[in-house]
């Protein structure tokens, strides 16, 4: 194991050297939250792939091919189709906005009013939520490595991911995880899946050991499959840890088609995580959760330095995700909700004294990310809060905002009061891990939306020039004060 120990080290200690060399071009607002908008279509698909495929994709979706088969690439397949969505039909509209979050997106299209804060305050929560998952999944793969203890293990994992965004901002994490995309492809691509494969006995064995259902592609039902959808493939459209992503594109064309790409990727990474689940089923027929299938793998399958390469693909999964959802987390912290209740308003000028305020709240930010790991014991129920928070209350008056010239901030506003209270009221109804709350909040979300929308005054004619000017890209970069309401 010294030989993993080795690859393990030098693979953090690598982390930690490019925050250092991140903090060196991290000088103004937009290269710390946004890397200059200026990322290229190689850096920019690397680093999406990266960040939307975590421990969940990896960890999670070796599990469910363990229990479900083929099948069980659904959730990580519904990822990478979400992320098709947005970057063919939305990427280059968002990019051209200029903004940082979504919630400065929703001022400019219904100029202003409390629907921004609101909405801060939900995207906080996910991006928080979202946060947390990624680093509790750090006990799992130290425990793989060094038998440590749960809490070390997350505010060791925790300790190098805020270290390294808090020092380079975007720039540090665009870095790592361009290295992490590397590290993963090589680690689960191209060495776990044929080796578990071969392991396994080939296919012919597989299927010969395996129920057929575990190769029938609907086997995990339509209802779940419907479920991951409105979930996964939504919660792509609209993510604020996403569209940070997409608002680092150098134009147009690098986030569509390198947004393309990278989606193009995640379908090939769902359909191995499920094969390599398969493979485990045959060589470990009774495991005591489908979620040990990874761990148990990589320890037992894999020759020395090979398994520390894998492992430090988990983590890269873990990291890339995690370092991902704090700065979305700091970023809507501080710019859509700190800003606007002290009421605060500077002018581009003055976005290089903001590069310290946002370090401070990704330090912050942190700090409590990783707190709040160690105290939540059910992290499937935690995101799943999070998720469903996020497109019962956001998904219609961002899309719709998006398509939709009529609706009006009192429509917004009325739908993500509308979708979050039934999503919240439904999950203490039917349970947290139901399929009602999200069903029914995007439903009455959707409802509020158009009613009110259409009941309240059309948005002022200035506010929507100004919008279209923004979509076509002829306004300049949107100062950090929010867009005032119309009188």
């Amino acid at each position: 194991m010294a030989v993993d120990y080795a690859v393990i080290v030098v693979y953090l200690a690598g982390m930690l050297a490019m925050g250092w060399w991140g903090m060196r071009r991290a000088r103004s607002k937009s290269e710390f939250l946004v890397a200059g908008r200026r990322l290229g279509p190689a850096m920019y698909s690397g680093t999406m792939a990266a960040i939307v495929l975590g421990g969940a994709s990896t960890i999670g979706g070796v599990g469910l091919g363990y229990q479900y088969g083929l099948s069980g690439a659904w959730m990580v397949f519904t990822i990478g189709l979400g992320l098709l969505a947005l970057s063919v039909f939305f990427s280059a509209r968002i990019a051209r906005l200029k903004v940082y979050t979504v919630s400065e997106m929703l001022d400019l299209r219904y100029g202003g009013g409390r629907a921004g804060i609101i909405s801060g305050v939900v995207m906080w929560a996910y991006t928080l939520m979202l946060a947390v998952t990624s680093t509790i999944a750090y006990a799992t793969i130290f425990d793989v490595l060094f038998d440590m203890n749960r809490t070390v293990a997350i505010v060791l994992g925790g300790s190098i991911v805020v270290a390294y965004s808090t020092l380079g901002g975007m720039w540090s994490i665009t870095l790592t995880d361009m290295v992490q995309f590397v590290v993963k492809t090589i680690g689960v691509l191209l060495l776990l899946l044929p080796i578990a494969v071969v392991k396994a006995g080939g296919f012919s064995e597989m299927k010969a050991q395996l129920p057929t259902e575990y190769f029938d592609p609907l086997g995990i039902g339509g209802e779940t499959i419907f479920t991951y959808v409105l979930i996964y493939t939504f919660g792509m459209l609209i993510g604020q840890d996403i569209w940070q992503r997409v608002f680092t594109a150098r134009g147009d064309r690098t986030a569509k088609w390198g947004g393309t790409v990278a989606g193009t990727y995640c379908l090939a990474y769902a359909l191995a995580g499920a094969v390599i689940g398969t493979a485990a089923k045959v060589l470990y027929p009774k495991l005591g959760s489908p979620d040990d299938a990874f761990a148990t793998i990589v320890k037992d399958e894999l020759p020395v330095g090979v398994r520390g390469l894998v492992l430090a693909a988990a983590l890269a999964a873990v990291m890339s995700t995690s370092s991902g959802a704090l700065i979305a987390c700091a970023t809507v912290a501080n710019n859509d909700i700190w800003s606007r209740l002290r009421g605060l308003g500077k002018t581009p000028a003055e976005e290089h004294d903001e590069v310290t305020g946002n370090r401070v709240f990704i330090l912050l930010m942190g700090l409590a990310v990783i707190a709040t790991a160690i105290a939540i014991d059910n992290v499937v129920e935690a995101l799943t809060v999070a998720y469903n928070l996020l497109v019962g209350g956001l998904l219609v008056p961002i899309l719709g905002g998006l398509v939709w010239k009529r609706g009006t901030v009192h429509g917004a506003l009325a739908s993500v009061v509308a979708g979050g209270l039934a999503v919240v009221v439904l999950m203490a109804t039917y349970g947290i891990l139901a399929n009602e709350p999200v069903y029914y909040g995007l439903l009455a979300s959707l409802a509020a939306y158009l009613v009110v929308s259409l009941a309240t005054p059309a948005t002022d004619a200035a506010v929507l020039t100004a919008w279209r000017e923004r979509l076509a890209g002829r306004s300049p970069e949107l100062a950090s004060e929010p867009v005032p309401a119309p009188r």
